[in-house]
């Protein structure tokens, strides 16, 4: 069985951050107790994404913290990273699936319940629902109601995280959907002070979770 827990599922995002810095603030983050990070970059060469993956890897590993690569299975695989997060466009779960073997994590993002049984079925791991708000890490953002959130957490057995816009402020919209953990970008890359920022969304996403 697969060990991971997505409580606080910290989403990197190194925009307008010298590689020292924001190596510093992944690593206060992991100090603070997220629960799984996900390594994102979408404009970096794939030289230039594995080398910086190395580096997020052996600070993971120092707090047995499992990596995800965000939407490249062959960086995953040039890191061994712990597993990987797909999304529409990307490859399909089942492609991914038959490269990576049982024993990776794989995650989808899904925005409807129709979505979330089809990759459920070809063997996704956990999923991150949303925009549950207006995000500023992607161009375009398509909002997801907590209806639908909800509805998804019903519809399939794997973990269910929110995903979009979320900070300290306005996570309590979350309150009664049965979702596994929250993921969180922008709250922690920018906060003054990554690691405090990070023990405060851990307890109430662990509020949230009824841990």
């Amino acid at each position: 069985m697969k060990n991971f827990d997505t409580t606080l599922y910290f989403i990197t995002d190194s925009t307008g951050f010298e590689e020292e810095e924001f190596l510093r603030r992944v690593e206060e983050a992991l100090e603070g107790g997220a629960t799984i990070l996900q390594l994102r970059e979408k404009n970096k060469t794939t030289r230039e994404y594995i080398t910086l993956a190395e580096k997020v890897h052996s600070i993971a590993r120092r707090y047995n913290v499992p990596l995800i690569i965000d939407d490249r299975v062959d960086v995953a695989l040039a890191v061994d990273a712990e597993g990987v997060h797909l999304g529409a466009e990307d490859m399909t779960i089942a492609q991914a699936r038959n490269i990576l073997g049982e024993d990776k994590i794989i995650g989808a993002t899904a925005k409807t319940v129709p979505w979330a049984l089809d990759v459920y079925n070809q063997g996704a791991d956990y999923l991150g629902v949303g925009a549950i708000y207006p995000t500023t890490t992607k161009v375009k953002t398509v909002l997801t109601s907590t209806d639908t959130l909800r509805d998804i957490c019903k519809a399939v057995p794997i973990p269910v995280n929110a995903i979009g816009g979320l900070n300290k402020n306005n996570i309590d919209i979350l309150a009664g959907i049965p979702i596994a953990g929250i993921c969180v970008v922008s709250a922690i890359m920018k906060a003054d002070d990554p690691k405090g920022e990070t023990e405060t969304l851990l307890a109430i996403a662990k509020e949230l979770t009824n841990q």
